[in-house]
């Protein structure tokens, strides 16, 4: 199953993750999200200055506004997208 890397303070995300099969990694630097096939941020620190430095291929989600299952939905559907491609 994949890998999500969740921000830590989404614990009823990692746990409705967990519970659909998945290895979820507590993101609690930058350098956790590697090799994770998808990442879950809360969007909350948003990047004002406009810098990115990219740390994983994965795709990245922001919860903000959404709830556990509709996280888990979008996660379902961008990993089902890359691996079709």
């Amino acid at each position: 199953m994949a890998k999500v890397g969740v921000e830590g303070s989404l614990t009823d995300v990692q746990q409705a993750l967990q519970e659909r099969g998945y290895e979820v990694i507590q993101l609690k630097q930058e350098s956790d999200a590697q090799g994770c096939d998808c990442c879950v941020l809360t969007g909350l620190d948003s990047n004002v200055m406009g810098m990115a430095d990219t740390v994983t291929k994965g795709s990245v989600i922001e919860a903000n506004g959404l709830t556990a299952d509709q996280v888990c939905q979008e996660v379902e559907s961008r990993l089902n997208r890359t691996q079709n491609s």
